[in-house]
């Protein structure tokens, strides 16, 4: 299996990056699917040197695994005594998994905020010029056209300038956007030899990275769910595993929204990666499960909150990675009733589509 997997993520042979940096590149895609446990990915390592002779005399795993330790990567140094990942790790499994699936965004220079389609006073000169108006503040007045104008309008000679000479530049408005992503655990995201929750995780990661760096005023809250749903925080993701869980949307959805409900952004939004269909709830401190079709009780509760969150104006942009029809039926519907958007998409695509919405549903609210 790791054999396979080493061919999505095997470096060029002539990339620039040293050794170090090549075989840390796999690393840290190797804790990924060990869920964060450094020996396994470490005994992973040495099965792949040995299959595709990663290393070389001069340069192996052994000196490899020293200068984890001594860049500060990994540390033995915690009550357990096991070889676990550092802070420093974390960060950077973060910023490759934002160059990964992100790698074509551009750097914003604006320090991280959102634009809107709407001009007014604001936070950043836009490139836009218009004519002055009551209200306008006298640093928007753009000088260069207004004495521009003036001299064409009452000629040079005779300088005077009058408010119908005025142009000022338009500001661009901030907002700033609350998003809740939800990851499914259960325990359907590894069934059938394929991987679902790696590739979750790395969206996750990415995002995470791509608002702290690009948009450090918006908000990110991530959850899980399997019988239950729970919040997670950014730095627990490395070692997120799936469970032998059914799928409880419902509680996802509920907690999506009581998350969203604290925050005062006008824009908010709900991405749900996902593999398969609801089939659990709670119901007091029992679990009412049916995990064979779609279970008319299930499905009409989870519509039920696709349409509250379409009330509260809370786009919900499902990622289904299953193809079977009855799940589009499905999937349709929820999207009907909630207004939002649905895509079925393989797992090499998932990064792209999500990026699109993001960016897509982070002006749809504004009024």
């Amino acid at each position: 299996m790791i054999g396979h997997r080493f061919s999505e993520f095997k470096l060029s042979e002539e990339s620039g990056k040293n050794k170090f940096d090549e075989l840390l590149n796999i690393f840290q895609q190797l804790l990924l699917m060990t869920s964060g446990d450094v020996s396994q990915a470490m005994s992973w390592m040495n099965q792949l040197d040995r299959q595709y002779k990663l290393t070389d005399d001069q340069y192996g795993i052994g000196d490899f695994f020293d200068d984890l330790k001594r860049k500060g990567y990994i540390t033995e140094e915690n009550e357990e005594g096991q070889v676990m990942m550092t802070p420093k790790s974390e960060r950077s499994i973060r910023k490759s998994a934002l160059e990964e699936i992100f790698g074509k965004l551009k750097r914003s220079k604006s320090g991280g905020n959102h634009r809107t389609p709407y001009t007014g006073v604001g936070d950043e000169l836009s490139s836009d010029v218009r004519n002055f108006q009551f209200g306008d503040s006298l640093e928007q007045i753009s000088m260069t056209e207004s004495i521009k104008n003036a001299q064409i309008n009452h000629g040079a000679e005779d300088f005077y300038l009058l408010e119908n000479d005025l142009e000022v530049v338009d500001k661009e408005q901030k907002t700033s956007t609350a998003t809740v992503l939800m990851i499914d655990i259960s325990h359907s995201m590894i069934l059938y030899g394929e991987d679902r929750i790696t590739p979750a995780k790395k969206v996750a990661l990415a995002m995470a990275e791509l608002i702290k760096t690009k948009y450090p005023k918006d908000m990110l809250d991530i959850i899980v769910f399997g019988n239950d749903a729970w919040q997670i925080q950014i730095k627990d993701l490395p070692y997120l595993e799936v469970g032998p869980y059914h799928t409880n949307t419902v509680a996802g959805l509920e907690l999506a929204m009581d998350l969203l409900r604290r925050r005062k952004t006008k824009n908010k939004q709900i991405f749900m990666i996902t593999d398969g269909k609801p089939t659990c709830l709670k119901e007091g401190i029992k679990y009412y499960k049916n995990s064979f079709g779609l279970d008319r009780k299930i499905v009409s509760k989870t519509l039920t909150l696709a349409a509250q969150c379409r009330r509260l104006e809370i786009p919900i942009t499902t990622f289904m990675i299953a193809s079977d029809p009855y799940l589009k039926q499905f999937v349709q519907e929820f999207t009907r009733v909630n207004n939002g958007r649905a895509y079925y998409s393989n797992l090499k695509g998932l990064g792209g589509f999500v990026l699109e919405d993001f960016q897509r549903n982070r002006r749809k609210n504004l009024k």
